[in-house]
């Protein structure tokens, strides 16, 4: 008679990288056109003399984005835009997406082709191919899967895990501006429920209303460092926050870091934002996420080629592992980097 396990483990325990490494831990790549499978932004495939990246991203409503105060077309847009960004922090270009939709009736035709029409203009802008997908119905929200299918050369593809002691960390653009967009929108939210007859008061925040509504993403970067003939020795975006996406790096790379307070670059009006929330804007930055900047390590040796291109930051630099990872603050100290980012699987405080 075979065992029953009946034990219970909630998803909120694991949180969802911890999912992810549980449900995938078993997996054995059987063809040998798999160069590398689950456990970077993108898989690469072996297809001929080229090399394929190829992500998934699935959005839900009600967890990843509210329809209350996001438009179907600017969502449709970031939509697309989010995967781009996983094949940039693989260090190539997107290609191809294939997109399939689940709503429910009380979507009309119309609101669908709103949707459709944002996922066309970031196709348009970065010059990838929509070229198939699938749609089913949903008893309530709307779910959005994209799979984006991207191209390197094998020798400039870039992982997680191949960052080295001593290289340097660079991040492209500033970050926290992304998530304080997303607080102003929940306050305004808020406020309408409490009053349906008030106007938002949104005037003087179209820069981080349009790093959440709207992101784009970093292609900019990946040419640029080509251009210079810079290969990132380790590279990711930052979806989840600066401090959860160092810490994958030296996870992966079996390293530690530090990174200088001081040298992490935060737009005024996320600063201007925090302080009206009375957060520290380092804060948004560590944890915020959504940004979909490009964080990625360099040789030393680089370092006076990468002071050429603006728009990037150095603000710290790898460790050896038992050196832990750490943020020096403005005033010297050493503080423990927490992954404290968005977690779709944890209850995530505000």
């Amino acid at each position: 008679m075979i065992e029953q396990n009946t034990s219970r483990t909630e998803l909120a325990e694991l949180g969802e990288f911890g999912l992810i490494e549980h449900l995938t831990r078993n997996i054995i790549l059987k063809n040998e056109s798999t160069i590398t499978g689950v456990g970077d932004d993108a898989a690469v495939i072996k297809a001929g003399d080229k090399h394929l990246l190829i992500s998934t991203d699935l959005l839900t409503e009600g967890v990843h984005f509210d329809l209350t105060y996001t438009p179907l077309k600017h969502l449709g847009y970031k939509a697309a835009v989010v995967n781009f960004s996983d094949i940039a922090a693989m260090n190539g270009l997107p290609k191809q997406i294939t997109v399939g939709i689940s709503p429910s009736n009380r979507f009309s035709v119309e609101a669908l082709e709103e949707l459709y029409s944002g996922i066309y203009m970031a196709c348009d802008k970065y010059g990838v191919d929509l070229i198939g997908g699938d749609t089913t119905s949903s008893a309530g929200n709307l779910f959005i899967a994209i799979t984006v299918i991207g191209e390197a050369e094998f020798e400039d593809i870039t992982y997680r895990n191949t960052a080295k002691s001593n290289d340097l960390i660079c991040v492209s653009g500033d970050l926290g501006g992304a998530y304080m967009g997303l607080l102003l929108l929940e306050r305004e939210k808020q406020a309408f429920i409490a009053d349906p007859n008030m106007q938002p008061e949104l005037e003087g925040y179209d820069y981080i209303l349009e790093r959440q509504l709207k992101p784009e993403a970093r292609i900019d970067i990946v040419k640029s460092l080509k251009a210079l003939g810079i290969r990132p020795t380790s590279m990711i975006d930052i979806s989840d926050g600066l401090a959860s996406e160092i810490k994958h790096i030296c996870k992966n790379s079996k390293l530690g870091c530090q990174i200088y307070e001081e040298k992490i670059p935060i737009d005024i009006t996320t600063i201007s934002m925090a302080e009206e929330f009375k957060m520290d804007p380092t804060i948004a930055a560590l944890s915020g996420g959504e940004d979909y900047e490009l964080l990625f390590t360099i040789k030393q040796a680089d370092y006076d080629k990468i002071k050429s291109l603006s728009g990037i930051s150095v603000i710290g630099h790898m460790t050896e592992l038992n050196e832990g990872e750490y943020l020096i603050s403005r005033s010297g100290t050493a503080v423990e980097l927490k992954a404290q980012g968005w977690d779709a699987m944890k209850k995530n405080e505000d």
